[in-house]
């Protein structure tokens, strides 16, 4: 592990009415066959059509977000706007009252003058938590809080160079997550 990354759900800054969500609720609108208004998922919402945004199928965040929403056989909704650039994702939910999406803080960090990020209930403590640098660290924000790898083929870090490489990696990882809006391990992981 070389950093941690938050799935961060977001919502247009005018959504005035979104102010938590359960894992229970991306289901219903993230799911094949979910909801299409947002009163589908909770009848003292606006009765208006949900667009759904996405980061590309081939993704590790779409992958994460498909594993903790839709676990192993749940399908997500194939009529989603989806795409690798994630820039587009913040334009389409910024340019949409109705519109929600998910993708990895740092460019919610990015972009929060944009977009409003929404609190996910954890299922743990059934509290409302924002993705932010502490609740990431310290697994608060759950179920959406995860680790990013660096994978090395274990061959490969024989040579000096690979070997040196991952060290410089890991010698600077923490500074250089933080600075990209990601959020650094302990120092005691790194060691």
């Amino acid at each position: 592990p070389v950093a941690y990354d938050g799935l961060t759900i977001v919502v247009n800054k005018s959504n005035s009415f979104l102010e938590q969500l359960t894992v229970a609720d991306l289901k219903k609108i993230f799911l094949e066959g979910g909801v299409k208004t947002w009163n589908e998922v909770n009848p003292a919402w606006l009765n208006q059509t949900i667009k759904v945004f996405s980061p590309g199928t081939d993704s590790g965040t779409f992958d994460y977000f498909k594993e903790v929403v839709a676990g192993k056989d749940g399908k997500i909704r194939s009529d989603m706007s989806v795409s690798e650039d994630d820039n587009v994702l913040v334009r389409g939910v910024e340019g949409d009252v109705n519109a929600i999406g998910f993708f990895g803080c740092a460019y919610f960090f990015e972009n929060k003058d944009k977009l409003k990020d929404v609190p996910v209930i954890n299922p743990k403590t059934q509290k409302a938590v924002h993705p932010n640098h502490e609740t990431i660290k310290s697994g608060e924000y759950a179920p959406f809080s995860r680790p990013l790898f660096i994978y090395v083929n274990a061959k490969s870090v024989a040579k000096p160079e690979v070997k040196s490489f991952v060290e410089y990696y890991l010698e600077n990882a923490a500074d250089v997550a933080d600075e990209v809006g990601y959020v650094g391990l302990p120092g005691e992981i790194y060691a």
